[in-house]
């Protein structure tokens, strides 16, 4: 069964008809206001914000190291802290250094009377700049507790003999938060549901993405291939551009390579893609104990995440050619157009970032 047809006129004849022939690609009117809200953000960013991550370590004199990483902001870490207990004093000067783009900050606290296990942590700060902060705790003894404090709890309770379940749903909700907010891989996934003809196509190249980046994902994420991240941020925007100027130049008589081969393209670039989801998983941190839940619950977030993004677009663009085929063929141009500027202005951006 076909998932909509293209009734595309040649490109010398479109030059001259405009918009005005009859409804081809899938188009996307809300989508459209979905990129323009995009270009008028105060930052035009391809991802979320980075979680902070904030570590705690029991050592055997019984004092606490302290590990805070503290993602930046427009340039600037953000304007969040740790609170402990009213008891617990620093032992040590916070000891900072770079680290990416995050500030990392150690020092060690005497926990008084007030041990580790059943503390209270919370994160202070404005409301409108808390992140998500994945809050690790480790006993002497070998137990740890993993938790994610959020905006609207920024608080908790270390307890290590409570149940661990909830890491299961924190590292999908993450997930989920990744690629909802991250902005470049939702445009290159809109891109191939503007290519791809029929719903059985469609599917065999999500899924062909889907593998991909999974593969790269594990393979970075566990140490087995490195690859410097400004380079892959690069390609990633590079994939946008080239998807979107496919969409613009392909006929009816000349179709563009992802639309012939739109399972191998999509397997291509999704290989980039991965690592460009482990950098991002890295900022985050992973329990070295359950390293292999943790990664698996990432990437079924993302897939949710990215199925829910595919199965939006779909709904909204059979409602709107329902309501009317004009709609969707005016909103066709401005939606790529848009794309590919966007995905230029991020390939400058990240090339010149290789010098900063």
């Amino acid at each position: 069964m076909k998932f909509f047809r293209i009734h595309r006129r040649p490109q010398a004849e479109n030059r001259h008809q405009g918009t005005t022939g009859k409804p081809g690609f899938l188009r996307v009117l809300p989508v459209a206001l979905i990129l323009s809200l995009i270009l008028f953000l105060p930052r035009l960013a391809a991802h979320e914000m980075q979680p902070a991550y904030l570590e705690l370590s029991e050592s055997p004199d019984q004092t606490i190291s302290v590990t805070w990483k503290l993602p930046y902001f427009k340039g600037k870490p953000l304007p969040i802290a740790p609170a402990f207990p009213d008891d617990w004093e620093n032992l040590t000067e916070p000891n900072t250094s770079p680290l990416g783009n995050a500030l990392l900050i150690r020092w060690k606290v005497n926990p008084g009377p007030s041990p580790l296990d059943g503390s209270s942590i919370s994160i202070d700060g404005p409301r409108s700049r808390l992140t998500d902060v994945l809050l690790r705790a480790n006993l002497q003894d070998g137990r740890s507790v993993t938790r994610v404090l959020r905006p609207e709890a920024p608080a908790a309770t270390i307890q290590f003999d409570a149940e661990q379940s909830t890491l299961l749903w924190d590292y999908i909700v993450i997930g989920v938060e990744h690629i909802i907010f991250g902005y470049d891989h939702l445009l290159f996934v809109l891109c191939l549901v503007l290519i791809v003809r029929d719903r059985w196509t469609l599917v065999k190249t999500i899924t062909a993405f889907t593998l991909a980046h999974s593969v790269t994902l594990g393979v970075a994420t566990l140490g087995w291939m490195e690859i410097p991240g400004p380079p892959v941020e690069a390609v990633i925007a590079l994939s946008i551009l080239f998807l979107a100027r496919e969409l613009i130049v392909r006929t009816d008589e000349n179709p563009g390579l992802t639309e012939r081969y739109p399972w191998l393209v999509a397997l291509s670039f999704g290989l980039l893609h991965g690592f460009g989801f482990a950098g991002a998983l890295s900022d985050v941190g992973l329990p070295e104990d359950q390293i292999p839940l943790a990664l698996l619950n990432f990437n079924i977030g993302v897939e949710l995440g990215q199925l829910a993004f595919v199965a939006v677009a779909i709904a909204l663009t059979t409602l709107t050619r329902k309501i009317s085929p004009k709609i969707n063929e005016a909103a066709f141009k401005p939606i790529v157009y848009a794309t590919g500027i966007i995905a230029a202005f991020w390939c400058v951006e990240r090339i010149s970032g290789f010098w900063a």
